[in-house]
């Protein structure tokens, strides 16, 4: 089907999925049509800019605190927007798709907010991008419920037992080839926040809440400065109070952690909070300084724990920065997905869990994040025990934290190595999840874990630098393409016995085996695995 909305320049270019005409409204798409007219071309500036630096660093190996904006970090007298209500206690919050179930799981889980993810989270088939929209409409209009295949039925709590809706759109990398106006794809951020703004921006202040963000991917206090002019824009354009929007910026990438007041500062009429995000924030390393020689090569994913030197001055700096300016401090990710099987497996990652949770809850983190349900009252445990009744500890300023440039990029204070079993587990957890991506799921459980885009990215990430770093493993083997090439067939011979032959054939394995493989070996290093992997999704879907 290619049909134009009528009043609107945005050409719906998508075979119709169920109740598609009421995301795709005539008034929706002008929304959307205007955004776009406004915004992309700056969002297209921004995306040069991030090469130009990008070059920069491969130039200089380095990055340092931005001198133009030093007057922002040394004024002591701004602060962000105090916090909404809603948002005032953070201390758990789970991150999952936007899939009819996960919505009803994830608001009836006891977390205080929701992260709905059309990001890292979610494939973003044309099914996955409407479908998201009409659940959260239909969770804030009380008309959701989830009945699975063993015929378990599902329906929401009373409302004041329900987490607060925080929606991640994609970031400003990323197109969304079904909306098109004058043959160019409308970026897929402007598609997901306007779409979901449009329609529940006023029904959301009548349930007195309000249309709430995570920001990813962000690179510069420049993009946080366009969102907030998207924000402004969209406020006024629907007629309610400029503040009503409010932001909470994912500190993901190793540039962003250089400009984390700039970020609140640009963003201060409509910012509540930064988060730290762990894979992504470690596949940004990798990808600025690539280039850069042996002391930027980081070990096996899992031995770069938030202990690490380096991860702590990120952390710790950005508790100071968020709690001076008034802002929430909210921590990383638990993964864990617990065990039905296996109780011992379960008590270990507990445990561990446990302690991530308390040391982010000494260091001043007002919450944090978990991907499954059962691990709600853990790290609620954890919070609950420094904070007690108090919704926050924004009250403990960390002005005992000092924070060099050089501390933040030390990668070469880790004693781990990259391992064999390492890069084993690169090309089993890549080509695993690549696969469940290419059939429109974002998150995805292995080996106990819940992975999303991030996990794939700094898995292929972590290939490519050993490979071109030249890394010879402590079993006497160098990384090379060949012998990335090998352990890729050999993991995929182990699928296909496991799974059998007709179910690997009704996969996507071979397609995820090769694309893994061309990320991962290509000369050119693909700023994200996502891009062409979205080339990859059925147009259809």
């Amino acid at each position: 089907m290619s049909a134009p909305a009528p009043s609107s320049p945005v050409i719906v270019d998508a075979p119709p999925v169920e109740r598609q005409a009421e995301v795709l409204t005539e008034e929706a798409l002008a929304f959307v049509g205007a955004l776009h007219s406004r915004f992309t071309p700056r969002r297209d500036e921004l995306l040069a800019r991030r090469a130009a630096r990008r070059a920069e660093i491969a130039r200089s190996a380095t990055l340092d605190f931005l001198p133009e904006t030093a007057g922002i970090r040394e004024d002591d007298s701004w602060r962000v927007a105090p916090a909404p209500a809603a948002l005032q206690d953070r201390r758990v919050e789970i991150t999952g798709p936007t899939d009819r179930k996960m919505t009803v799981n994830a608001l009836n889980s006891g977390a205080r907010i929701w992260l709905a993810d059309f990001e890292d989270a979610s494939a973003p088939t044309w099914e996955n991008v409407v479908g998201g929209q009409l659940n959260l409409t239909d969770a804030f209009e009380r008309r959701i419920d989830f009945t699975d295949d063993r015929g378990k039925a599902y329906a929401l709590r009373p409302a004041e037992e329900l987490a607060t809706v925080v929606v991640r759109p994609r970031g400003w990398h990323l197109d969304e080839r079904h909306l098109t106006v004058d043959g160019r794809p409308v970026p897929g951020a402007l598609v997901d926040f306007g779409l979901y703004f449009f329609h529940n921006a006023r029904r959301l202040t009548d349930l007195g809440k309000g249309p709430y963000f995570y920001l990813p991917k962000t690179e510069s206090h420049l993009e946080a400065r366009l969102w907030n002019d998207v924000f402004v824009f969209a406020q006024d354009h629907i007629g309610i109070p400029r503040g009503t929007v409010r932001a909470t910026v994912l500190i993901e990438t190793i540039t962003a952690a250089y400009e984390m007041e700039e970020i609140l500062f640009e963003l201060r009429e409509h910012a509540s909070g930064l988060n730290a995000g762990r894979w992504d924030y470690l596949f940004s390393i990798v990808k600025n300084f690539r280039d850069a020689g042996p002391r930027f090569v980081l070990p096996d994913r899992n031995a770069v724990t938030m202990t690490a030197p380096f991860m702590r001055a990120y952390t710790e700096l950005l508790v100071r920065t968020c709690h001076r300016r008034g802002a929430h401090a909210v921590g990383g990710m638990a993964a864990f997905i617990p065990s039905r099987k296996d109780p011992e497996v379960n008590k270990a990652a507990f445990e561990k869990v446990r302690a991530d949770k308390d040391r982010e809850a000494r260091d001043g983190f007002d919450g944090s994040w978990v991907a499954h349900p059962d691990l709600v009252p853990v790290a609620r445990a954890s919070f609950d025990a420094v904070l007690g009744d108090r919704p926050h500890q924004k009250d403990r300023l960390r002005e005992d934290v000092q924070v060099t440039a050089a501390e933040l990029i030390a990668v070469d204070s880790l004693e781990a190595k990259p391992t064999y079993e390492g890069l084993r587990n690169a090309v089993a957890v890549g080509i695993r999840y690549i696969e469940a991506w290419l059939r429109g799921s974002g998150a995805v459980a292995i080996f106990h874990l819940m992975e999303d885009a991030a996990t794939a990215e700094i898995s292929r990430s972590q290939i490519w630098q050993w490979i071109n770093a030249g890394v010879v493993f402590g079993n006497g083997e160098k990384a090379t393409a060949e012998l990335a090439r090998r352990v890729a067939a050999e993991e995929l011979a182990a699928i296909r016995a496991e799974a059998g032959e007709e179910a690997f054939a009704a996969g996507r394995w071979q397609q995820a085996h090769d694309l893994l493989l061309k990320v991962a070996l290509d000369e050119d290093y693909t700023e994200f695995l996502t891009l062409p992997a979205y080339e990859l999704l059925d147009r259809r879907a």
